[in-house]
């Protein structure tokens, strides 16, 4: 009986605020270093002139093929769309220090 091997790959799908209030979705293995990435305009030819960027959205998936059907959706999204699920995104993850 063959094993299951185990998977290590993490994939991120990822939403960036840019300077001009402006949208930017992407999808990497490294999502704090793409951000710093993109903050150092060393990223996206489209973020150059347009930094810095604010993280905030992201995702992650174990299959890449799965990350990239769902940068694809994300970019079909209108920007109503986007802001009501960065909301959602943000009141579940926000931390409570009281």
């Amino acid at each position: 009986m063959p094993r299951k091997l185990a998977r290590k790959s993490k994939y991120w799908v990822y939403i960036v605020k840019c300077k001009g209030g402006t949208y930017y979705t992407g999808c990497t293995k490294d999502l704090e270093n793409r951000i710093a990435l993109h903050n150092s305009g060393s990223g996206a030819k489209y973020l150059r002139t347009k930094l810095p960027v604010k993280l905030v959205y992201a995702k992650e998936y174990h299959y890449y093929k799965n990350a990239l059907r769902r940068e694809r959706n994300l970019k079909k999204l209108t920007r109503k769309q986007k802001e009501k699920l960065i909301r959602i995104y943000e009141t579940n993850n926000r931390c409570n220090y009281d």
